[in-house]
């Protein structure tokens, strides 16, 4: 923790106090330790010794201004299945993968993100040591389940609090394998020798047939079912994670001229029930029995799904929305409105993989049929974004293609924030089209949206104590206690705007300090985005 020296230019200090301390990824994604709790807020910052009820503050005003902050969820996908992102090739060692991560991390906090959605679970593997699961072949570059000798879940959560990231922790709940050559496919000779399909094959189903199949656990029987969400729940059990994520892989996408092979489970559990509507019934299980046991274990840890972009079109359910496409509910029997309607999940982002005025799928009709869909609901809208896509041919040879979706996000009254696929495409800024839209939308800091259905626990107003300038930014020393992090606005005109964010513990510092003096606050979030009292102001000069 860095202590900042006391300022060796004159403060002006409003806030009274004697004690100082340092505030401081088919069709879809792609288609392509043990946990310590602090409060449910999160980890303290370095408190005074007065009591944090003791300070004063101001909800909403820095001084007589009215603090000025968006809410937006901002995130990336991080894929590790395949290598995809991240780590970039099998069996790299600690140091490299950690080195990797950072890198990652530090593209994050460029682009003003505050969230990643890192593959923890691509293909019943795990990037924790597991009692459920193999180790990942795609870090360890190995299937015998040896450990690699460090936790990098525990590590990733860490480091992402550390730049005020949420770490969402991505599972993928029934893929079992990968298909080869790179994976071991249905193969289970090729298996680690602790994967638990080996144990029960009973529980294992190959799909597709063929050089492309793989294995997956049979959503249709209970007893997988639990297996899986166990295998999940052992990470949020363990890990300060902030998230449960899932994508669209419920089950498999559909292959010409073949079906899932679950006629031994359908004829044992199916109950008289068509069988599509028995699977969507499997899926509906295993999304609300999440929802509920996240609730019990740690209840301001957030459920999203981020599901294929069409639930139904309209030709096939007047509900459904005007599109040709693929249907979610009917290929991949996933009853995405029912969950949103039910409030199994928290947050939604659907993959609006699709370029504006495209036929079968027109982005400009997609937007408005989730909008609506949630509208009334608490359930929070993001939409998944298709970074992968620029630089194709057509409309995605449009460096603005992604820029005018955000606009019309920003316009519909109800998406809160996007997802990008993936990192590295971010990374790869193809036709300057990242630059374009992060100029744009992404120009200042966010604070992730405020998700009432969480507990909620706003922190005490904190204190500013001091500033001193270092170069073009200005240092604070400042204290609280009980937030998980922090929001320092600045005094522009008749408003104080946000400036920068952290989490508890970090060093208060806004980065672009005017030159001349300037006023400002300070406030703490609880882990649900509730912000407590403002402090009163510092004038710094």
């Amino acid at each position: 923790m860095l202590r900042v020296p006391r300022p060796s230019v004159r403060v002006t200090v409003v806030v009274v106090s004697v004690f100082f301390a340092t505030a401081v990824l088919g069709v879809g994604l792609l288609r392509a330790a043990n946990y310590r709790p602090g409060a449910t807020a999160g980890a303290s910052w370095p408190s005074a010794s007065a009591s944090p009820s003791a300070a004063p503050g101001v909800e909403g005003r820095c001084g007589t201004a009215p603090t000025k902050a968006v809410r937006q969820l901002r995130g990336m996908w991080l894929t590790t299945v395949n290598n995809i992102d991240f780590p970039s090739r099998r069996g790299l060692t600690q140091a490299q993968v950690k080195a990797e991560y950072q890198r990652w991390l530090g593209l994050a906090v460029a682009q003003r993100h505050n969230a990643v959605f890192v593959h923890v679970r691509p293909s019943g593997d795990a990037f924790w040591p597991s009692a459920y699961a193999p180790w990942s072949e795609w870090l360890t570059g190995k299937r015998d389940g040896r450990s690699p000798g460090w936790d990098p879940l525990d590590y990733m959560v860490r480091e992402a609090h550390a730049r005020n990231l949420e770490f969402h922790a991505w599972f993928n709940p029934y893929r079992g394998t990968q298909p080869g050559p790179a994976g071991p496919g249905a193969d289970f000779a090729k298996l680690a020798p602790n994967h638990p399909l080996l144990k029960h094959r009973d529980w294992a189903i190959s799909y597709p047939s063929g050089r492309n199949g793989r294995l997956y656990f049979d959503p249709g029987i209970p007893e997988a079912r639990k297996f899986v969400e166990d295998a999940m729940l052992e990470a949020v059990r363990k890990y300060d994670i902030d998230g449960v994520h899932f994508d669209d892989f419920f089950y498999p996408y559909p292959q010409a001229g073949q079906d899932f092979p679950d006629d031994a489970s359908f004829a044992r559990h199916g109950a008289g029930k068509s069988r599509a509507q028995w699977r969507r019934d499997n899926v509906d299980t295993l999304v609300r029995e999440m929802q509920e046991r996240i609730r019990q274990l740690k209840p301001w840890v957030k459920f999203g799904i981020s599901p294929f972009g069409i639930w139904r079109n309209k030709t096939s359910d007047p509900a459904g929305s005007e599109s040709k496409g693929l249907e979610a509910y009917d290929a991949i029997y996933a009853d995405t409105r029912k969950w949103v309607q039910r409030g199994w999940v928290d947050y939604i982002v659907p993959q609006l993989y699709w370029h504006l005025g495209f036929d079968k799928a027109d982005y400009t009709k997609l937007l408005p049929w989730w909008t609506a869909l949630t509208k009334g609901t608490d359930v929070q809208l993001y939409i998944g974004m298709a970074d992968y896509r620029i630089g194709e041919d057509g409309a995605w040879s449009d460096p603005g293609q992604l820029d005018r979706q955000m606009t019309l996000n920003e316009k519909s009254g109800g998406v809160q924030g996007q997802v990008h696929f993936s990192a590295k495409q971010i990374r790869a800024d193809r036709l300057g089209a990242v630059t374009k839209y992060k100029n744009k939308h992404y120009a200042s800091p966010a604070l992730v949206p405020r998700m009432a259905r969480l507990p909620a626990a706003p922190p005490a107003a904190p204190r500013l104590v001091a500033a001193a300038r270092s170069g073009a930014a200005m240092k604070f020393e400042a204290s609280a206690s009980g937030a998980t992090s922090w929001a320092l606005y600045r005094v522009s005109g008749a408003s104080a705007a946000l400036v920068a964010t952290g989490r508890a513990g970090s060093e208060v510092i806004d980065p672009a300090a005017p030159a001349g003096p300037a006023t400002y606050c300070l406030s703490g979030l609880d882990r649900s985005g509730n912000e407590g009292l403002v402090s009163l102001p510092l004038a710094a000069s």
